[in-house]
């Protein structure tokens, strides 16, 4: 210190609130004077405005690295295991700050697969945090099978009570804004349908390169309550490809959402035909600017179950006809080569079709798939939904159902518009 002629010190706290962040020194060597009143209050009043500066800094870090977090924590890690759609997603955060953005892979009954993507507006912890509840509604409404307008219509309930909730409790701002886009895929029939909330319209890029964006009623977003929501029924060539995306991908403050619409459409027409080649010429695309809303991008490329893995019959009311489909049901399961899977699903079928003669109507079809398990589906015109219950030591009946859930993996009912389907999945051997 002698050495180089410091003579002075200012020793200044540096303090937030109750808590001390350290100590600011500052020496004087070139001028003999020492330190004054009026530059002690000086390094007192840029400590000071030095300190707050620090503890907002060390909040907004505490709070984004727990946002990013949660949110990374609420994305799906892997994607659930299926053969309808070929899948490649890519997500990047804002970086400025954490928004709301997801999406999610879905298996149905009956091989089919739902994609939904959902933007909630703003940032920070509490967007992350609908954007989980939103999430975990979502799995649970599709597990109803729902169609996608019904669905939408309890998501957007869902939203309107938590905008109530929050604004008795907390006074927060209200998630108003929130879009949602769900779709449903079909590998049976190569059908799409989708609705959506507010949010940009898909892409689909045909087999033969052509891009063009569905026409999706728009729909109004999440938690405006009181209008329906609309469906589009998308039938896709196997191996079109079709593009979910948030509208960070495509909006920004200095561009038209046309404009963003069509550089988008132009990146799609020029993309390698894979759902990964796909996606890295989307993001190649962008313009190198700064971040400032999160992206989600999801690239599906369709797959159709082949006609020969598929077996169907219309079945008479008739009691007398159940022996005929355990007859059918043994023989199409010989061509698969499946024989070991011909008792239990003679068994399965022999309940679900006696409960359809007797409960269900006139108009009774069986379905079996054969995909990465053995589904198989009764349909009827009857909209009664059966339940499984213990029976009675004196009952005569109530033990089909209880069979049928004891041999199969999976098993429910879902609704259409000319009635119901009860299905049923074994693992193959």
């Amino acid at each position: 210190v002698l050495e180089y002629g410091i003579h002075s010190l200012i020793a200044v706290p540096l303090r937030a609130g109750n808590l001390v962040l350290g100590t600011v020194s500052l020496w004087r060597s070139d001028k003999p004077q020492p330190f004054d009143t009026e530059e002690v209050a000086l390094a007192e009043e840029l400590v000071t405005r030095a300190a707050v500066s620090i503890d907002n800094a060390r909040r907004y870090t505490r709070e984004h690295t727990m946002a990013v977090t949660l949110q990374r924590s609420l994305l799906p890690r892997r994607l659930p295991e299926q053969d309808a759609l070929d899948i490649a997603y890519k997500y990047l955060p804002a970086q400025a700050g954490v928004g709301g953005d997801w999406f999610d892979v879905l298996p149905l009954s009956g091989a089919r697969v739902a994609l939904v993507v959902g933007d909630v507006v703003g940032h920070g912890l509490h967007a992350a945090a609908t954007m989980g509840r939103l999430r975990t509604a979502v799995h649970n409404f599709s597990a109803l099978d729902l169609p996608p307008d019904e669905l939408l219509a309890l998501l957007d309930e869902l939203v309107a009570r938590i905008d109530q909730d929050e604004a008795e409790e907390s006074g927060n701002s209200p998630v108003t804004g929130a879009t949602c886009l769900y779709a449903v895929y079909d590998p049976v029939s190569r059908l799409c349908t989708v609705a959506r909330a507010g949010h940009p319209p898909p892409a689909v890029i045909h087999p033969d390169g052509s891009v063009e964006y569905a026409d999706v009623p728009a729909g109004p977003p999440l938690g405006l309550g009181g209008l329906p929501f609309e469906t589009a029924d998308l039938e896709l060539a196997e191996g079109s490809r079709l593009v979910l995306y948030t509208d960070g991908l495509v909006e920004d403050r200095e561009r038209d959402i046309d404009v963003g619409l069509e550089l988008l459409r132009t990146a799609l027409e020029q993309a390698g035909p894979s759902p990964e080649d796909t996606c890295r010429a989307v993001l190649d695309a962008r313009p190198p600017s700064r971040a400032t809303d999160d992206i989600a991008l999801i690239v599906a490329r369709t797959q159709a179950l082949a006609a020969d893995r598929i077996a169907e019959w219309q079945v008479p009311a008739d009691p007398a006809a159940v022996s005929n489909v355990r007859a059918s049901v043994s023989r199409q399961l010989a061509r698969w080569g499946l024989d070991d899977l011909a008792f239990t699903t003679e068994l399965i079928l022999s309940e679900l079709v006696t409960n359809a003669i007797r409960y269900g109507g006139d108009s009774i079809h069986v379905r079996m798939l054969f995909d990465r398990t053995l589904i198989c589906e009764v349909f009827d015109t009857s909209s009664t939904s059966p339940h499984l219950r213990y029976a009675a030591m004196t009952d005569e009946g109530g033990r089909g159902l209880f069979l049928v859930a004891q041999l199969s993996d999976r098993w429910g009912t879902r609704y259409t518009p000319a009635g119901k389907v009860i299905w049923a999945e074994q693992p193959l051997p």
